[in-house]
C-alpha cells in the first residue's frame, strides 16, 4: 500500500529496537505513527526526536497484554485520529532460558505479550480495516516460529503461534475477497540488543541481522504488498529439510549451530 500522509500507523513495542525503527521509516514517508510502549521514558524520547526532525510521531502508554488496556487505547486512537491503516504488531519479550529453567510466570509473561497482544489488537483494529476494504497489518515473528531452539522454548512456542494466527487470519480475509492485505515477518537473531550474547557458526549463511536493514525489509513489505518476509534466505531451507527424517533434521540443525547459538546468551540489561 502506498504509505502518504493520510496513513495512520500504529507500532506497538514501538519505543524501541525495531518498533522504532519502522515507525520512524513510516513517519519519513509522510504517516502519522502512534507508538504504544510500556516504557514511558522511552516514548517520550522517540517522540520528542521525531518532533525535533518533523517527523509525526505520537507515543501512549499501553499494555498490549491487557486486553482491556488495549481496546480502551484503541478507542482513544480512533476518537483521536481515526482509523487505522497499517498496523505493526511488533511487541515481544524473551527470557533466554531453557523449558525448565524459565519460571510459570515469565512463560505467561511471553505468551501475553508475544501472542495474545496480537489477538487483543487485531480485535480493536481488524474490523474497521475490513469495513473501509484497505489496511495492512505486519505481524513479526520469527526464524524461531519455523524451527524449534534450544534455550527459546517459551519465544518459539509464542512465535510458532503468531505465525499460525497471522496464517488464519490471511485466509479468512483472502475468502471474505478483502483488499486488507498482511506481512508476516521472521527474521534470524537481530542485533538490537534483545538477543545480546548469540552466536551464529556460518554469519555469510546466518548473520545476526542489523536493525536498520530488518526495518527497512518491514517497511518494503508494507509498500509492496508482500506476504511473507524470511530474513536471510537461507532461513527458507528449514522448510525443505522438515521432508527429511527427524534425525537427519536435528543433524543438519546441529551442524549450523542452531542448537547452541543460546549457549552464550546475554540479553538486554536494564
Amino acid at each position: 500500500m502506498k504509505i502518504n500522509p493520510e496513513s495512520l500507523a500504529l507500532v506497538t513495542g514501538g519505543a524501541s529496537g525495531i518498533g522504532l525503527l519502522v515507525s520512524r521509516s513510516l513517519a519519513a514517508k509522510g504517516a502519522r505513527v502512534v507508538l504504544w510502549d510500556l516504557n514511558r521514558e522511552a516514548l517520550d524520547r522517540a517522540v520528542k526526536q521525531a518532533a525535533e526532525e518533523g517527523l509525526r510521531v505520537e507515543g501512549m502508554v499501553c499494555d498490549v497484554s491487557d486486553r482491556r488496556a488495549v481496546y480502551e487505547a484503541a478507542a482513544k486512537v480512533r476518537e483521536k485520529w481515526g482509523g487505522v491503516d497499517v498496523l505493526v504488531n511488533n511487541a515481544g519479550i524473551v527470557s533466554g532460558s531453557t523449558f525448565l529453567e524459565t519460571s510459570d510466570e515469565k512463560i505467561e509473561k511471553t505468551m501475553s505479550i508475544n501472542v495474545l497482544s496480537n489477538f487483543w489488537t487485531l480485535k480493536a483494529f481488524l474490523p474497521a480495516m475490513i469495513e473501509s476494504d484497505r489496511g495492512h497489518v505486519v505481524t513479526v515473528s520469527s526464524a524461531a516460529g519455523i524451527i524449534g531452539v534450544t534455550g527459546l522454548a517459551d519465544y518459539s512456542a509464542s512465535k510458532f503461534a503468531v505465525f499460525g494466527l497471522h496464517e488464519a487470519i490471511r485466509m479468512e480475509l483472502r475468502k471474505r475477497k478483502s483488499r486488507v492485505s498482511t506481512s508476516v515477518v521472521c527474521p534470524f537473531f537481530i542485533d538490537t540488543g534483545m538477543f545480546d550474547g548469540v552466536r551464529t557458526r556460518f554469519p555469510l549463511l546466518l548473520p545476526i541481522l542489523k536493525p536498520e536493514y530488518v526495518a527497512k525489509r518491514v517497511v518494503r513489505a508494507i509498500e509492496r504488498g508482500s506476504r511473507r518476509v524470511i530474513l536471510p534466505r537461507f532461513v527458507y531451507s528449514a522448510y525443505l529439510l522438515r521432508l527429511f527424517p527427524v534425525a537427519l533434521f536435528d543433524a543438519v540443525s546441529d551442524f549450523f549451530g542452531i542448537s547452541a547459538a543460546m549457549d552464550h546468551f546475554k540479553g538486554r540489561r536494564p
